[in-house]
Parts: structure tokens; C-alpha cells; sequence
């Protein structure tokens, strides 16, 4: 997953003129020395798909780590799949009867060539503030302040009333093929808290302005759309030509507008965002809560590329390829279109519609492999917002805390499939300017390790009690 890409959309729309000055963070300085250790290693550790991923190894280290921290070795296990690995580690609760908690994350990395980068993404550099290399922050940060949190509390001696499951994937950059296979093994929880999204946003200032809970993702889809027809000399043209149709037909479907959709969490992200934006688009907003049929804040929202993609399925053209040679009539044309698609709206639905829009039989339209599962939104929790307010205020009092809706996709997705409950609550608070998550140079401060490793200890003493 892409991350802090809700803070992107947090710092357009609720941008102010904050002054709030963070509060001093309660200090656990052996989980913090550990938690920088196990970035540092983690980052070194090249967890890539292909020939010499080393995520097998990576979760092998965590085991070890989490094993002298006091789990017993039985409840720590690593699954091979393929060239990689996926690891599930549980923390006993003193209950029988109750549903776990799920902690969900990802060990791999996307890929990153060391002659592009200033320095190299597998060799971990500390320097002026910031911790450097692939993983730094998407997602080796959340995934070392969590497990060091955890290992705080076995030395703490705390007892959660209910298990919680640590559960680390290993391909969530790829094929997520580990969180298939976790997600069909795992699917009875009380919730999942997945620290792989969510986050907060800092302004360049270095002020704080808003914090935000992912409860829904869209579904990621793409259709391939093909015209064939038999060809010819170019010196005699036919009235029907593979080009001349592909054309046409995305003509019909950059014209064709998917039916606006919310939920509740778009309704509350967008109420909130609101306040922020200019007044032409936060009546807009409201407008569009109150009525998801007003035609007048549709048009609006529309027209703005940071809430498009909020108020219903997207589909977009975003390769097309055509002819075989200079002097050829056609044999074939083809595009592919991108669809973002609603949480609750099917796949099936969203290519039976470009059937519809395009209406001529001669296309024929192939959904590719690679697409996501359908997930519906997850239910806004009262008292999950509850708790993660107390620890977001902790830090930083009276922030805007908003529910939101991601745009890409996460592990998530597969246990929202599964019917379980999952919310991205990463606490790491990142400025726009420091936000380099698969690209070149990628960086986190260091800054956030102490008050990311208080935010999760709440979390999980508050859920799990």
C-alpha cells in the first residue's frame, strides 16, 4: 500500500492554522532502543519478490526476537509460500470464549535499484533526524514499533483478556498470495487493526493537522478492452476498423459518469474535511452528505481530483495499443481501463456496465487476474474511534480524528472479504515533504519511535483487556 496517502488528502483538506504543540510522550526507552534495532536490521533484510527475496529469512529474525521476548516458540510460526513467507504470532489472553484481535502488517518491500538512490535502500543510514532505505516507513517502521511494543508489554508482564494475533504477510506489495491464505485461516476476530494505513498528517511547519482511521477501501479492477477484425492493405479501408471502434468506445466511457455512492465512512470523512476546504467545496461536501443526488455538488466534487475518487466508482483509460504495421488496416486494438471501484459494488457489475456504455458486440472485454478481492466498508466503531482519540490526543490535543476511505489496496481487504472488521490506525505522523514510500530515498524521522510504541501500548491494553 501506498502510505500517508490520507495524510496527502488530510493536509488539502484541513489544512489550518494550527498551533497545537505536541505533549510530552510517556518514555519506554528498552522498547525504543529495540524498535530502532529491528528497523535497522529489518531495512537491511532485501524482502523483494523474485530471485533472492529474503523475506523467509526476515520473518525468521523476527521469530527469533519475538521468542527472547517471551512468546513461547509454539505460538510463533512462519509458513513458506513460494519464494516467500508469512508469520503469525500469538499473544495468549486469560479468556476462553472471547474473539481475538488481529494485528495485520506486511514483512515485504517493493522493489528499489541502488543506482537510482542516493544511498543504498538496503543499507540502513541514520542521519539528521531521519532513519533512510527501503521500508523505512511502508511499511518496516509500524512493523518494528509493534512488534517492540508487544514485546513491552510480555516484559511488563500485562495479560489481555483476549488473544492477539500478530499476523505479518509477505507479499501484501505483490501478489498477496500470504494474505489469502492468512485471511482463510484467520477470520474470527473481533477486529483487525491493520498498521499499514491511516496515519496522521504534519504540516511543513511541523504542526500537527489531522489523524485518520481507514475503515473502507475501494476495489481495484482492470478490464482490458479488444477490437479484432481481419485487416488489409491500408491502400483500401474498410468502414469497420479495430481503431476507428476502440476509439469510439472510449469516447463512451470518458463520457459515462458511475452512479455517486457514500457510506458512512465517506459521509463522516467528508463532513470533517469540510471545515477545511474552500467554501465552494465544503458546501459541496455537505451538500452531497445531505443528498447523494444533488446534481450541482456532483458536479463540483467531480471536477476536484482529491474527492472524485470519494464519491463512487472511477473507470479511466490508461493504455491502449493498436495496429501491426504502418501500411495495415488494423487487426486488433485494445485498451485497458482502470476502475476504482465502490466498496459493495461488484466487479461483474462495474464490467457489465462498460458493456452497456460501449454497446457494440464486437468488443470483447477481459478482466485481468491481478485485480483485488470486493470488500465491503467496515462498520464506524464508537468505541474504537474512542480509543484511538484518547491516544491521538495524548500527543497532540483537540486534532481533527476522521474516518476515511483508501483509494489503494491493503491486506485489508482479504479479511473484510472474510467478514472481519478492519481499520488502518498506523500512528505515524508524516509531513508532506518527507513522504517518499516506493520511491527514491525513502524516509522516516526518528522522532515518531517514542510516541508511535505509547499510541500502540493504549491500543492494545485498552482492546484487548
Amino acid at each position: 500500500m501506498v502510505r500517508r496517502g490520507f495524510a496527502a488528502f488530510l493536509a488539502v483538506a484541513l489544512a489550518t492554522s494550527a498551533t497545537v504543540a505536541p505533549a510530552q510522550a510517556q518514555k519506554y526507552p528498552q522498547a525504543e532502543a529495540q524498535a530502532l534495532d529491528l528497523l535497522k536490521r529489518g531495512i537491511a533484510f532485501r524482502t523483494v519478490t523474485g530471485p533472492g527475496n529474503q523475506t523467509p529469512q526476515y520473518a525468521a529474525y523476527l521469530r527469533e526476537t519475538l521468542i527472547a521476548g517471551g512468546y513461547p516458540a509454539e505460538d510463533v510460526t512462519i509458513t513458506t509460500l513460494g519464494d516467500t513467507a508469512y508469520l503469525v504470532a500469538r499473544y495468549r489472553g486469560t479468556r476462553t470464549g472471547t474473539k481475538p484481535i488481529y494485528v495485520s502488517g506486511h514483512m515485504d518491500v517493493v522493489v528499489a535499484n541502488p543506482a537510482d538512490w542516493t544511498r543504498d535502500p538496503f543499507t540502513p543510514v541514520i542521519e539528521n533526524g531521519y532513519i533512510w532505505g527501503r521500508g523505512a516507513t511502508d511499511m518496516k517502521y509500524d512493523l518494528s514499533t509493534m512488534v517492540a511494543t508487544l514485546i513491552q508489554l510480555h516484559r511488563e508482564g500485562f495479560k489481555p483478556g483476549r488473544d492477539i494475533l500478530l499476523l505479518l504477510s509477505g507479499d501484501e506489495e505483490t501478489a498477496m498470495k500470504t494474505t489469502a491464505a492468512m485471511a482463510e485461516q484467520f477470520h474470527d476476530a473481533e477486529l483487525l487493526l491493520n498498521v499499514d494505513g491511516g496515519g496522521g498528517s504534519m504540516g511543513e511547519d511541523g504542526k500537527p493537522i489531522g489523524f485518520g482511521i481507514d475503515g473502507a477501501e475501494k476495489t481495484y479492477a482492470d478490464f482490458s478492452l479488444v477490437f479484432t477484425n481481419p485487416g488489409g492493405h491500408s491502400s483500401a479501408p474498410r468502414k469497420v476498423n479495430a481503431i476507428y471502434q476502440l476509439a469510439a468506445a472510449l469516447t463512451k466511457i470518458g463520457d459515462y459518469h458511475f452512479t455517486p455512492q457514500q457510506n458512512e465512512i465517506t459521509k463522516a470523512s467528508m463532513l470533517a474535511a469540510a471545515n477545511g476546504e474552500p467554501p465552494r467545496i465544503a458546501d459541496a461536501l455537505r451538500r452531497f452528505v445531505a443528498n447523494p443526488a444533488d446534481a450541482g455538488a456532483i458536479e463540483v466534487l467531480r471536477a476536484e481530483p482529491g474527492w472524485v475518487g470519494q464519491i463512487g466508482t472511477t473507470c479511466v483509460a490508461t493504455m491502449v495499443s493498436a495496429g501491426h504495421a504502418e501500411n495495415a488496416l488494423p487487426q486488433r486494438a485494445a485498451a485497458n481501463i482502470n476502475c476504482r471501484i465502490f466498496p459493495g459494488v461488484h466487479v461483474a457489475e462495474v464490467k457489465a456496465k462498460l458493456i452497456e456504455v460501449v454497446g457494440d458486440s464486437a468488443m470483447t472485454v477481459v478482466e485481468s487476474p491481478d485485480g483485488s478481492v470486493e470488500s465491503p466498508a467496515s462498520p464506524l466503531r464508537p468505541d474504537l474511534m474512542a480509543i484511538v482519540t484518547k491516544a491521538v490526543h495524548a500527543r497532540f490535543p483537540g486534532i481533527p480524528i476522521t474516518p476515511s476511505m483508501a483509494s489503494g489496496a491493503s491486506d485489508s481487504m482479504y479479511f473484510r472479504n472474510k467478514g472481519v472488521a478492519s481499520y488502518g490506525v498506523s500512528p505515524l505522523f508524516m509531513k508532506s515533504s518527507d513522504s517518499f514510500s516506493h520511491g527514491l530515498n525513502e524516509r522516516t524521522p526518528l522522532s515518531e519511535i517514542a510516541p508511535s510504541i505509547v499510541y500502540y501500548r493504549t491500543l492494545l491494553t485498552t482492546l484487548a483487556k
